[in-house]
């Protein structure tokens, strides 16, 4: 039996408040989805999270993108981009060009065999997405949607507040 983080928390639940049990069981969703989406990709497309999101991020540019930009959509280092890009241009499924307004500035974007092999991906992904959410009703999912959107707020007010105090 695995006992993650939240598991513990409610073992000895006087032991942590309602808020810390709270992030502890949004931990818990995030990473039993994000490894069951990562073994999926592995084992179903031979690819690694990390190449189908940067080639999800270049689906919606078609025209391409920095690998700055990518960097920042992507919330990685350059360095983290660049060795992506190498293995995905070497696979045919990315081209890369020098831009014409900056010649230090390289811009990629999805070859066609790269586009078709990703929307398959993707199509899939979006299945299984749902399939994890299959116990939810449309209304669950409206109201999760909305606390989550409440928490949000609140943490990025709560980093706002944080990043104005004095140091």
């Amino acid at each position: 039996m695995t006992f993650d983080s939240e598991t513990k928390a409610t073992e000895t639940p006087e032991d942590h408040g309602d808020e810390l049990r709270l992030w502890l069981r949004l931990l818990t969703c995030t990473t039993l989805i994000e490894g069951e989406v990562r073994s999926r990709l592995r084992e179903r497309f031979d690819v690694t999270l990390p190449r189908f999101d940067l080639m999800a991020q270049l689906d919606k540019a078609p025209d391409g993108m920095t690998l700055s930009d990518v960097s920042k959509r992507m919330m990685v280092s350059n360095g983290n981009v660049t060795g992506l890009v190498e293995r995905l241009v070497e696979s045919g499924h990315i081209d890369r060009r020098t831009s014409e307004e900056d010649r230090r500035v390289q811009v990629i974007r999805l070859t066609k065999l790269g586009r078709a092999v990703f929307r398959k991906m993707a199509a899939e992904h979006e299945i299984w997405i749902a399939s994890f959410f299959s116990e939810l009703t449309e209304k669950d999912v409206k109201e999760l949607m909305r606390l989550l959107g409440k928490a949000k707020a609140s943490t990025q007010k709560a980093a706002k507040e944080r990043a104005s105090l004095p140091t």
